[in-house]
């Protein structure tokens, strides 16, 4: 049984302006799905399930989703404000679905196998593929042993400003203890840097372990997602702008010690697409990828 790749692909783009998820980045209309699906491949994953909106379905499989008809066997999943809720009622004020952990829960239905998860607009690069294929490989399927893949800060900073990170806290075996959202990192001479809301500096090196939002996972996953979402639902205190992350449930299993998430670490660069500025960055980083062989100047035959 080879591994899925789950795309998280439900956004509707509201920074970017539109649906980026869709946007080209290649000089033959691929997008940045194309080359994880491209990665995903070589590395040895054996299917594909998009988490999707209904909204949006038909821009979707007609710009990337259909393209792969042939090449490899696809799912949807669609991550809806009613989606996975049971008997509970949403208060008419939410327009939106619950967050990252909702959108893996909503795909539990058409995946049965082990499986990686990503941004549908973010670039992970080969090496992180075949890293977490591996791990999750070797996994029995109600195994509670997960992983993340961990980046190095300095390669995932831009030259254009500030970004939010997710540090990594780890102990000595690579097993993930807490991650810890720092907003407005930026490069400096020394490595990277971040201020604190009165303006205290805080240095970073450039070598710490970030996450990129880049998980393996078993089927087992979808029985403790489920749990912790009827949990979040009952405990939102009333408040209709909460999210379930996959941060805030992977620490809540680790610290209860149902699970644990082994970090893999990668050299490989990331880049993604959240405002409409990134796209260009992005589109000058393929190139080079495609410049330096990585990549063939165009993907998929048709």
């Amino acid at each position: 049984m080879k591994p899925a790749l789950l795309v998280l692909a439900a956004g509707l783009g509201t920074r970017y302006g539109g649906l980026k998820q869709i946007d080209a980045v290649g000089p033959n209309g691929e997008t940045i799905i194309d080359y994880s699906i491209y990665d995903a491949l070589r590395a040895g994953f054996g299917k594909v399930v998009f988490v999707i909106r209904h909204c949006f379905e038909d821009a979707f499989r007609q710009k990337v989703g259909g393209k792969f008809d042939g090449v490899v066997q696809t799912a949807y999943a669609y991550q809806e404000l009613d989606a996975c809720l049971g008997d509970f009622v949403p208060s008419t004020d939410r327009d939106k679905p619950w967050g990252t952990g909702h959108a893996i829960l909503v795909a539990q239905d058409v995946i049965d196998e082990p499986f990686a998860v990503i941004n549908a607009d973010d670039y992970y690069g080969q090496n992180s593929f075949e890293t977490v294929l591996k791990f999750i490989s070797a996994r029995d399927v109600s195994s509670n042993e997960y992983a993340m893949v961990g980046y190095t800060l300095r390669n995932t900073l831009s030259d254009y400003g500030a970004v939010s990170r997710g540090v990594c806290e780890c102990d000595e075996q690579m097993f993930l203890k807490e991650i810890v959202e720092r907003k407005a990192i930026e490069k400096s001479n020394h490595g990277a840097r971040y201020f604190d809301a009165d303006g205290t500096e805080h240095r970073l090196s450039g070598d710490e372990i970030v996450s990129m939002n880049m998980w393996g996972f078993e089927p087992s996953v979808f029985d403790h997602l489920q749990s912790h979402f009827d949990r979040f639902l009952r405990d939102r205190d009333g408040r209709s702008d909460t999210e379930l992350l996959i941060p805030s449930v992977t620490h809540e299993l680790i610290t209860s010690g149902e699970a644990t998430v082994k970090v893999l670490r990668t050299d490989d660069s990331w880049f993604g697409v959240t405002y409409r500025q990134d796209r260009q960055i992005a589109i000058e980083a393929t190139r080079k990828l495609i410049d330096r062989g990585v990549y063939p100047e165009r993907l998929w035959s048709q």
